[in-house]
């Protein structure tokens, strides 16, 4: 039987990250961007999980519940922004925000 050790969990973890940058740098679409950008948080979540259950401490899962926390809380602005934006105009991308300029 195959056991999991921390090793898998960050070759997991780099290959999400990988995902979200390479989706952050390619798409356009401000609310796939905000996908990506979640996509590399989670991938971080993932590392500080594997290098607690490594160590045997707490302290990373810990770290994971603030980010996760962050992340809910960034959710929120972030999404509603980019609905005020597409709300605005139809089929925005990125370079787009300069909408929001008074």
């Amino acid at each position: 039987m195959l056991e999991l050790t921390e090793t898998w969990y960050l070759v997991l973890a780099s290959l999400v990250f990988t995902i979200g940058a390479v989706g952050l740098m390619v798409r356009r679409n401000p609310l796939v961007q905000f996908m990506c950008v979640e996509l590399m948080l989670n991938a971080v979540n993932l590392s500080f999980v594997a290098f607690a259950r490594s160590l045997d401490d707490v302290r990373g899962q810990a770290i994971v519940f603030f980010v996760l926390v962050v992340a809910a809380a960034e959710v929120v602005v972030g999404l509603g922004i980019i609905v005020a934006i597409m709300r605005r105009r139809q089929g925005a991308d990125a370079d787009d925000i300069s909408l929001m300029r008074g």
